[in-house]
């Protein structure tokens, strides 16, 4: 296990008041052990206890290594696995869980009298995900360096005819071709009047002349993950869709500029959404401005209106202002940012200034 990371949370977990914590999480656990397995409907469980005593958990159907840095306990499916969570968690005292942990494991537990009470302790962990430490801001540097690499390969997929599936359905090949593991979420390609749903799902709509083209895509490498969204047009661009995008784009400098530690996600939120309200058209960007972004594509924290945290060094999140006009155009622009000591460093370098495709 990282001894640093798992300290940081036993210390977060003594703040809280709490002894023992299940983590369930499989990106928590891979953010702890290294180590990443997706469970499915079986348990998986790290037990951790401010005594030391920790305990992973895991079915005999998977493999880990050998030295994982922490006790293994093993069980099989026929196991009464959850009688064997409870045989080690202390009775008499609260037990912290995060908050994906299985009502199906967790009420039988509490039917059980595992412990003597429940807490959520999501942000035991989830406050020290918050800050990526350095060979984390290596890792999201290095997967929007291959974001902005595939871009320019998912641009030359339009040509004419083609349909958003089509556009959609060889970029997996293309980011594993360029050194990722695959996406971090499956993309989104929009045509048209279909960007303006802001989360549209590829479909058979055919590219046509004077078309805005939006591209929402990110791949994962090592763990960790990039988002990135571009919008382009087709042959043409009218006068009203130019206009919008100008908007954006002035939304989108706008934020980055602000972003420094100390700043609130509530006021980076509002410095984009003034420009849009300002321009005429608040009520057509309908959703926050960016979210965090690391081992998961959309992790605990966002940049709201309704988050006044303060922004601290080491924070990764996106900044996507859009405005979506129904029926007519839709223009998202995104990219990555972490925050230094500073200011912020922009992961994503694909440009941004308006490009028609011919």
């Amino acid at each position: 296990m990282n001894v640093k990371r798992v300290n940081r949370v036993l210390q977060n977990m003594g703040q809280k008041g709490l002894k023992q914590m299940i983590i369930s999480s499989p990106s928590n656990i891979f953010y702890l052990t290294g180590c990443l397995i997706i469970p499915g409907e079986r348990l998986l469980a790290l037990y951790l206890n401010r005594d030391g005593n920790h305990k992973i958990f895991i079915n005999d159907l998977f493999t880990v290594p050998e030295d994982l840095g922490v006790e293994k306990v093993r069980f099989s499916d026929s196991d009464d696995y959850l009688n064997i969570l409870s045989s080690y968690i202390d009775h008499s005292t609260t037990l912290g869980v995060d908050k994906n942990f299985p009502a199906r494991f967790l009420l039988p537990l509490m039917e059980k009298k595992a412990a003597a009470d429940y807490a959520l302790a999501s942000d035991c962990v989830d406050n020290e995900r918050a800050c990526k430490d350095d060979q984390e801001q290596g890792m999201m540097r290095k997967a929007s360096e291959i974001n902005d690499m595939a871009m320019k390969e998912f641009v030359k997929l339009i040509k004419p005819g083609v349909t958003e599936r089509q556009v959609a359905e060889p970029m997996e090949k293309i980011y594993r071709r360029l050194g990722a593991d695959g996406y971090s979420f499956p993309p989104l390609v929009a045509f048209g009047k279909n960007a303006a749903e802001g989360h549209h799902t590829p479909d058979d709509t055919p590219l046509k002349d004077g078309d805005c083209v939006l591209i929402d895509v990110g791949c994962r490498k090592d763990g960790y993950c990039s988002d990135m969204t571009r919008t382009f047009f087709y042959r043409s661009v009218s006068s009203h869709a130019k206009e919008v995008y100008g908007i954006v784009l002035k939304a989108n400098r706008a934020a980055e500029a602000m972003i420094h530690p100390g700043v609130r996600f509530c006021d980076i939120d509002r410095t984009a959404r003034d420009v849009i309200k300002k321009a005429g058209y608040g009520k057509e960007f309908t959703h926050r401005l960016g979210h965090s972004i690391g081992i998961e594509v959309h992790e605990n924290g966002d940049v709201s209106s309704s988050n006044r945290d303060e922004v601290k060094p080491g924070m990764t999140f996106s900044i996507e202002p859009g405005i979506y006009v129904e029926g007519k155009v839709g223009v998202r622009i995104e990219d990555l940012v972490l925050v230094t000591e500073t200011g912020c460093e922009v992961l994503n370098h694909d440009t941004k200034e308006l490009k028609v495709i011919s």
